[in-house]
């Protein structure tokens, strides 16, 4: 994995984790037909960060979800503490309504250093969620609730990638990241 580049690292945490693990069932498809946006931020400060979420988030919004229907904000020179990173979803989630897109898009996110509440540091289910780099994930719930719906059983998802990535284990998962 190039960690020089974070768009490629991302990339390959995508395909390897996400997709190779079948973390998220309904990624395949978006990656598959060319719909991912990958926006590489050199933001460094939390507020720059704001605005290109905010310019994100209106692009997304105004776009054919066939050409662009998901983007991945990839932003390695800010928020690298987790708990940094973690308080300002909640200034992502209020730009969300500001813009009066709640239920229209929503925010994801992913971290090197996810912690899921009330979970030790080293479990296996906080990878779920742990990127190379800090990620936010701006999606459509139109498509959300369309991948959902085709699923047989979305609710079984946590539970089979938790088992998944306790049966890979820390060493599993690194030499996943690093082919």
């Amino acid at each position: 994995m190039n960690s020089d580049d974070p768009i490629a690292a991302t990339r390959h945490w995508l395909e390897k984790a996400v997709i190779g693990l079948n973390l998220c069932p309904f990624a395949k498809a978006v990656h598959a037909k060319r719909q991912v946006r990958y926006v590489l931020s050199e933001a460094t400060t939390p507020t720059a960060l704001l605005e290109q979420l905010d310019a994100e988030l209106r692009l997304l919004q105004a776009s054919d979800p066939a050409a662009m229907d998901t983007t991945l904000l990839v932003h390695p020179h800010v928020l690298g503490d987790f708990y940094d990173f973690n308080d300002f979803l909640g200034l992502a989630e209020a730009r969300v309504a500001e813009l009066g897109l709640e239920g229209e898009l929503q925010v994801a996110s992913f971290h090197p250093d996810y912690r899921f509440a009330g979970t030790a540091q080293d479990e296996m289910g906080n990878y779920t969620n742990r990127s190379p780099h800090p990620t936010l994930h701006l999606l459509r719930e139109a498509s959300i609730d369309r991948a959902v719906a085709a699923y047989p059983d979305p609710d079984v998802i946590v539970a089979r990638n938790i088992a998944t990535l306790e049966a890979l284990g820390p060493e599993g998962w690194r030499t996943l990241m690093a082919d």
